[in-house]
């Protein structure tokens, strides 16, 4: 009777286990990996958003050719920069600017929109920047 109840017992505390782990695997993936990496550089020449888009001293979110996700900022007149939208703490995708400032919806990060730069963490670096040039009033990857 004390090998079969030690064998239920067991097999009880595995599949919590297991099941625990599972739990935690999937709350980890809705987080975006955990890397914090950016993905690969976007191929360069493709349009991205309208330079006319784009408001002097504001931001706008868009995507790349290949469908990446961006922030296209004019901090001033003709000046562009560009960064990826994908927040360096977990991966989850930042929301459109607002304010001036891009809220990271999973865990509370904020950067700068004509920056990128970290404003209030969990996240440490800033977002990646992603190169960009303006050709014929189109902002193009470069």
């Amino acid at each position: 009777m004390t090998a079969e109840l030690h064998s239920r017992r067991s097999v009880l505390t595995t599949g919590a286990a297991v099941a625990g782990a599972a739990v935690g695997t999937v709350a980890l993936a809705a987080c975006g990996g955990g890397s914090g990496a950016s993905a690969e550089a976007p191929k360069p020449g493709g349009k991205v958003i309208a330079l006319a888009e784009v408001p002097v001293g504001e931001a706008k979110s868009a995507k790349t050719p290949d469908g990446q996700d961006v922030i296209v900022a004019q901090p001033t007149a003709g000046t562009v920069a560009c960064f990826s939208a994908i927040c360096t703490h977990q991966g989850c995708t930042v929301n459109a600017p607002k304010g001036g400032e891009l809220d990271c919806p999973c865990h509370g990060s904020v950067f700068d929109a004509l920056t990128g730069a970290v404003k209030k963490g969990p996240a440490d670096k800033p977002l990646p920047k992603v190169n960009v040039k303006v050709e014929n009033g189109q902002v193009t990857t470069a």
